[in-house]
């Protein structure tokens, strides 16, 4: 057989189209010691704000949502006036808090760890939320794992249907903490998803060797730190001392402010409260994550399910101004909380806002169907008495029946010159007083329930230094143009 080519510089035979011979070239060998490939661009180009001007991101909290919500009909409906605010905006953003399963069909169960119930939607509500004007979803909370990884996956195929973009969960924890994308006419919007609440079980792993990944959600590890008096961490010490030997593990070298009792931490403080501390893992890798999606995109949301220190704290805990700004840092442009079902204050850093957490845009607890027999079972009580619907207000009426948690806000965000300029934030009212069946669907607020929903959040966003003017039944924020030295010439 005779073959067309010749010999190229390597002493390779190349057939006549070259292509070999050109890779051989163009391709360093791979023998000896290579210099370390380093990219020759400007970071912080690589990681600004790119989108055009006069971009604008709506924003929710929480979607607990059990069945479709109309979104047609009267035009001046309340209902219609806050899917019109979402579906005004260039992109649109909500934590999907839930599954989205056919029960009659599905093949999974619901799972024996849950997040305080499992949540449940039908099929139906991904297109729904899609007509309402969402684009993109967080994944990663304390629900994502409810029934099961079928159930998870079975949600993923929903709402990939229903073309709607989500992150925070996947087969490995690599998946679970990637970015995912949308176009929009503007520019290109990423969406990086994380959960510190969220059940043990449904924390992803990588792959290792031969030891399989995990699929679950994109975990936030933190160690809470209990802080007591000096004489209250003395008193710690004598009760662990009073432990049978062996009971207790006294670490070597062991910080006199810190100690480990009965799987709690304590820290010696000024006043008794909380203090967190992020697992330097999945810090690492998530700010690396974020800074990816920016590097491949035009504007970046992380967000964070976050319920600490609980839901009755109107406050964040402390370890997410910290985490939040250094995702602004590595180039997130909106950090976007939500897992306490009730709104807290909003910082702007560096020209881009944290919302460190929106509340509740649908709470649809009532409407849960079917209630595992868990559930009844950690309550004592008998199914054959009592629906499911009528145990769902029993469980509802245990902690969420303060308003707080059935007021809420979108927010409406514009961004000019690679910073946000201005703020919307509109009312919403879920109706903690309507019948079952209604109670937590979204609507505007009347005025009078805007002014109590703004008059609050003006008071949880004055300590980080932000000012919120009512105008009308509209909050609005306003942020001072940067003007940089280049543009001032």
């Amino acid at each position: 057989m005779i073959r067309s080519g010749r010999l190229c510089r390597s002493g390779k035979f190349v057939p006549a189209i070259g292509l070999a011979c050109a890779l051989a070239i163009a391709v360093p060998a791979l023998s000896g010691t290579a210099s370390q490939l380093k990219p020759s661009r400007d970071p912080a180009r690589a990681l600004a704000l790119a989108t055009a001007d006069g971009f604008t991101v709506a924003a929710a909290g929480d979607l607990i949502i059990a069945r479709p919500i109309p979104v047609t009909g009267d035009p001046t409906s309340p209902v219609l006036g806050a899917v019109r605010i979402l579906q005004a905006a260039d992109v649109t953003f909500g934590n999907f808090e839930g599954s989205a399963i056919d029960i009659r069909n599905f093949k999974g169960y619901p799972a024996a760890e849950f997040g305080g119930m499992w949540l449940i939607g039908a099929p139906e509500v991904a297109k729904n939320l899609k007509d309402m004007g969402f684009d993109v979803l967080s994944r990663a909370n304390n629900h994502t794992t409810d029934w099961g990884v079928e159930g998870m996956r079975e949600t993923s195929r929903v709402l990939d249907a229903a073309g709607l973009v989500h992150a925070g969960s996947g087969e490995t924890r690599s998946a679970a903490r990637a970015a995912r994308y949308v176009n929009t006419d503007k520019g290109r919007v990423a969406v990086v998803s994380m959960a510190s609440s969220f059940t043990p079980l449904s924390r992803a792993m990588d792959p290792l060797g031969e030891a399989p990944g995990r699929p679950g959600l994109n975990p936030v590890r933190t160690t809470r730190y209990n802080i007591v008096t000096r004489e209250m961490m003395e008193a710690l010490r004598k009760i662990r001392e009073a432990q049978p030997r062996g009971s207790t593990r006294v670490p070597p070298n062991e910080n006199p402010d810190e100690l480990q009792l009965f799987g709690t931490w304590y820290r010696v403080g000024d006043r008794p409260g909380f203090t967190y501390q992020i697992n330097e893992v999945d810090e690492r890798e998530i700010l690396k994550s974020i800074r990816l999606a920016k590097e491949n995109s035009d504007f970046v949301i992380a967000t964070i399910h976050a319920h600490d220190p609980g839901n009755w704290s109107q406050e964040p805990a402390d370890f997410l101004p910290k985490l939040a700004k250094a995702a602004i840092d590595n180039g997130a442009d909106q950090f976007i909380g939500h897992g306490p079902h009730q709104l807290r204050g909003i910082e702007i850093y560096k020209g881009k806002p944290i919302f460190y957490s929106l509340g509740n845009y649908i709470f649809e607890l009532n409407l849960q169907e079917p209630v595992a027999p868990d559930l009844y079972e950690q309550f004592n009580t008998d199914p054959k008495q009592i629906t499911d619907a009528e145990f769902n207000e029993a469980w509802r009426e245990r902690g969420f029946t303060n308003e707080v948690f059935y007021q809420s806000v979108i927010a409406v965000s514009r961004f000019e010159r690679g910073q946000v300029v201005e703020i919307k934030l509109h009312p919403v009212d879920l109706g903690l007083n309507a019948r079952d069946a209604n109670r937590g669907s979204p609507r505007l607020a009347t005025p009078a329930v805007a002014q109590t929903i703004l008059e609050r959040l003006q008071r949880l966003s004055e300590p980080f230094g932000t000012g919120i003017v009512i105008e009308g039944n509209v909050g609005v924020i306003r942020v001072p143009l940067k003007i940089t030295s280049k543009e001032a010439r």
